[in-house]
C-alpha cells in the first residue's frame, strides 16, 4: 500500500514537471516571436527565399552581392538597353522617373540597400525602438547606415515624407558616404541639400527639400520598419541586392541574375553602333543595310574590326575576345 502511494505520488510530481516544463518552452517561445515581430531587419532565410535566381556570391545577411567589375561595367549602360533587356525577360515595372538629383553629370550605381519608414505610431515606435536598445542600437534612423557596406546605395522608402519627415542632412550623408562610398536613392524630402552637395561622389536621387527633420517633437512621425526587406520606390518593387543604376533623371532597378547580362548585351550593342555609324560615314555600305539585321558579309567585317582595333575600343579587351570567340563566322 505504501509502495503504490509512493508510486503514485511520484507519477504526480513527474507529470507536474513536465507542465511546468511545458508551460517554460510556451513562455520562451511568445517571448522569441514577440521579439521576431518587433524586429526590422530580414532573417537571411528569408532574403534567400526571396531572390532564388541569384547563384552568386552573397552578403552575410544573405543580401545578392553582385561583383564589383560588373558595377563598374554598368556605368556605361543606357537606360534603354536596361529597360530592354529586363523586359524582354519579363521584368517590364523596374524604372522609376521624376527625381531631383545631387551631382547629376554623374552615374548612380551600386547595389540596393533597402530601408523602409513609415509614419510613427507612439505604440509600435516604442515596441520596435526596445528592440533595437536591447542590441546597443542608437537612434533608428542610424541603424541601416551602421550596416551598409562599399558600393551599396541607400535606396529609402520614406513614404514621401515632407514637413518633418527628412532622416538624412550633411551628417547622416557624411555617414552614409563613408560607409558605402556612395550616393542614395530617397523617395522623400531631404535636408541641408547644400551641404550634401559638398560631399564629392554622393550622387543621389530624392523626391524634394524641407529644412525640417523627423521627429522634432515629443512624438515620433517617422518609423523605421523595415532593413533590406522588399519596399516600394514610386511604382517599383525594390529588392536588396538589386543593382541601382541612376542616369539621365530616372532611376533603374536591375534584378541581380540579369546584371551580367545587361551589361554583355550593352557592350554589343555599343560596339556594333560604333561600327556601323563608322561604315555609314565611310559610305561602305547603306543605311538600309546597317538598320536591319547584318548580312553575312557585314558581319564578318564586324568581327574583323572588332580584332584590328581589340586594344582602343571602350570596352573591356577581355569582353570582346569573348564576343569573338562566341561568333562563328
Amino acid at each position: 500500500m505504501f509502495l503504490y502511494k509512493l508510486i503514485k505520488r511520484s507519477k504526480s510530481y513527474l507529470k507536474m514537471a513536465k507542465l511546468k516544463f511545458m508551460f517554460l518552452i510556451v513562455i520562451v517561445m511568445t517571448i522569441a516571436l514577440s521579439i521576431r515581430a518587433q524586429e526590422v531587419q530580414i532573417s537571411k532565410e528569408e532574403l534567400i527565399a526571396l531572390t532564388p535566381k541569384w547563384e552568386g556570391e552573397r552578403f552575410p545577411d544573405g543580401r545578392p552581392k553582385v561583383p564589383d567589375d560588373i558595377l563598374k561595367r554598368m556605368k556605361n549602360v543606357s537606360v534603354e538597353e536596361a529597360w530592354s533587356t529586363m523586359k524582354n525577360a519579363g521584368y517590364a515595372h523596374q524604372i522609376a522617373e521624376d527625381w531631383k538629383i545631387i551631382n547629376p553629370d554623374s552615374v548612380l550605381v551600386g547595389r540596393a540597400f533597402t530601408t523602409i519608414f513609415m509614419p510613427g505610431r507612439i505604440d509600435v515606435w516604442q515596441a520596435i525602438d526596445s528592440v533595437g536598445k536591447a542590441k546597443g542600437w542608437a537612434g533608428q534612423n542610424s541603424w541601416p547606415i551602421d550596416m551598409l557596406s562599399q558600393g551599396d546605395v541607400y535606396v529609402v522608402n520614406q513614404f514621401g515624407a515632407k514637413i518633418d519627415g527628412p532622416t538624412v542632412g550633411d551628417n547622416v550623408g557624411n555617414a552614409i558616404y563613408a560607409k558605402s562610398g556612395n550616393g542614395i536613392v530617397y523617395d522623400g524630402a531631404l535636408r541641408d541639400v547644400e551641404g550634401l552637395k559638398e560631399i564629392g561622389g554622393f550622387t543621389s536621387y530624392y523626391t524634394s527639400y524641407d529644412p525640417s527633420y523627423h521627429n522634432p517633437g515629443r512624438y515620433p512621425n517617422t518609423m523605421i520598419m523595415g532593413i533590406n526587406k522588399p519596399t516600394l520606390i514610386r511604382q517599383v518593387t525594390v529588392m536588396p541586392g538589386d543593382v541601382v543604376l541612376g542616369k539621365m533623371g530616372v532611376v533603374v532597378f536591375i534584378p541581380p541574375h540579369l546584371a551580367e547580362r545587361i551589361v554583355k548585351t550593352s557592350e554589343v550593342v555599343r560596339l556594333r553602333d560604333m561600327f556601323g555609324h563608322l561604315r555609314l560615314k565611310e559610305g561602305k555600305y547603306t543605311a538600309g543595310q546597317i538598320d536591319t539585321r547584318w548580312s553575312a558579309e557585314i558581319e564578318k567585317d564586324f568581327s574583323q574590326w572588332l580584332n584590328d582595333h581589340i586594344e582602343e575600343l571602350p570596352v573591356p579587351k577581355e569582353q570582346i575576345q569573348e564576343i569573338l570567340k562566341e561568333r562563328t563566322w
